[in-house]
């Protein structure tokens, strides 16, 4: 059917092409999110792989995610009618009546890419340290066609079987968050574990990179959930105060949990707990009240600071715990819609128990988290085992042990490496000029026979940092 250009709105269209362009930048957010949190020998590697999936996503939804996830198709998977962005003077299919979109199809086109690009990048941070470059861009690209494309169809598009049956989800927990959990989580267990982890401590080398890449993301996720309204109208509005609402509640819970269980609260745990509250109110930003997102967040972040240590129970190397929050914020933020969605806030959802709504709702959230996390977990499992069947997926023992910013990149992100490895010092590091005659401070002076020191000696770590240890030793 023809897109009717006389029903744009001019102010609809403006708020998406931002809310399109705050959503990119929550793929660089990630980059300096998980870039913080990897030793410094890899955290170049991390940034170029996520800044990769923005390149390798962005083309082919131009060619063929964008026709798969919203063409006609079937309640599966979209057909080839929009391939190659054609045809875009026709209305997206599904969309029609209260429903029907006031931005043109390109723009909508645009601000969906740049989910599909967020959502692959989150794989990256179950994957790092170990992930062979090649690898990785061959099954992000299978990735994207194979596993995303199906999930957001069935949710997304109004064609789609999930869709059809009355789940809801406001802007992609089941689509985004659950997808990419067990996608992480399915190459996890294909690459196997860092060498050694978990008996070597494996602590962030920057962690206010780490804050920096969780500020990005709270700032991008306002056009991810308050975006996905398509109006600047009040459903938007609540979306927005929602959002900010469950990342602040979630923050609070996850430093609490802290304070009780390790004595002090910390900065990774403070970004850990916004991104947390973020996920989970991404399915029920437009479906629930503030008091409802105060519950979400509360619930999303103490569940992700107990979930994070998991791994080390269960023996799988989630590096960056992409699953411990992601997946478990995404299923508790899905399932929240099936308690606390009212149709005060948007009379097109539903009401979910706690509102009369019955069961009804809590059960097609269910069934469709069921699905995503079945899904994505064995198709990712076998793209995965299939890639390393034919270039390999890990890098070998000498390159892991050397990092991937040198042995992938013949780079380094630091330049005190840099000198390190070239046997230079810089301006700075050479001894102090001092005046003929005047003796040497005692930790400069020669002592007879003994031989000179390779480098200035490392301070032991402080009473501090080895409490942090303590605190940080879950999640690494």
């Amino acid at each position: 059917m023809p897109f009717d250009l006389a029903t744009v709105d001019a102010g609809a269209t403006a708020w998406v092409l931002a809310s399109s362009a705050l959503v990119l930048l929550m793929t660089p957010g990630v980059a300096f999110f998980y870039g913080g949190m990897v030793r410094a020998k890899n955290v170049l590697g991390m940034l170029m792989q996520n800044f990769t999936v923005m390149a390798i996503v962005s083309v082919i939804w131009v060619v063929l995610g964008y026709s798969l996830v919203f063409g006609q198709g079937n309640g599966f998977i979209g057909d080839l009618h929009f391939a190659g962005l054609a045809n875009l003077d026709e209305a997206v299919p599904g969309f029609t009546g209260e429903t029907a979109q006031v931005i043109p199809p390109v723009v909508f086109v645009g601000f969906q890419m740049m989910f599909a690009v967020v959502t692959a990048a989150l794989i990256t941070g179950a994957t790092a340290d170990r992930w062979k470059f090649a690898a990785f861009t061959t099954v992000i690209a299978l990735w994207a066609v194979l596993v995303y494309s199906p999930v957001a169809h069935w949710v997304f598009s109004p064609t789609g079987w999930a869709a059809r049956m009355g789940a809801l989800d406001f802007a992609g927990g089941t689509v985004v968050h659950v997808n990419a959990g067990a996608a992480a989580l399915a190459m996890a267990v294909v690459l196997g574990r860092r060498r050694g982890w978990p008996e070597q401590p494996m602590r962030p080398h920057n962690l206010p990179f780490v804050l920096l890449g969780a500020g990005l993301l709270w700032f991008g996720w306002f056009g991810f959930n308050a975006g996905s309204a398509l109006h600047a109208d009040a459903l938007a509005g609540y979306a927005f105060v929602n959002t900010n609402t469950s990342a602040a509640t979630a923050m609070l819970a996850w430093i609490t949990v802290e304070k009780i269980r390790y004595g002090k609260p910390t900065s990774l745990g403070a970004a850990s707990g916004v991104i947390s509250g973020l996920v989970a109110v991404t399915p029920c930003a437009g479906f629930i009240g503030p008091m409802g997102a105060v519950v979400v967040g509360l619930l999303a972040g103490a569940l992700c600071a107990l979930a994070v240590a998991m791994k080390t129970w269960l023996g799988y190397d989630d590096s960056l715990d992409v699953a411990g929050v992601h997946l478990v914020a995404g299923i508790v933020g899905s399932l929240s819609v099936g308690l606390l969605a009212t149709t005060s806030v948007n009379p097109a959802g539903a009401d979910g128990l706690f509102y009369g709504g019955g069961y009804s709702l809590l059960g097609k959230q269910g069934l469709v988290v069921l699905a995503t996390i079945g899904y994505s977990f064995v198709v990712t499992l076998l793209i995965g085992t299939l890639v390393g069947k034919i270039v390999g997926n890990r890098v070998t023992p000498r390159q892991e042990r050397a990092g991937l910013d040198v042995a992938l990149h013949g780079e380094a992100a630091y330049e005190t490496e840099v000198l390190a490895r070239s046997g230079h010092a810089s301006a700075t590091d050479q001894p102090e000029q001092r005046p003929a005659g005047r003796p040497a401070p005692p930790d400069q002076r020669a002592t007879p026979g003994a031989r000179p020191p390779d480098g200035p000696r490392r301070p032991g770590p402080s009473d501090a940092e080895r409490s942090a240890v303590g605190v940080h030793r879950d999640r690494r």
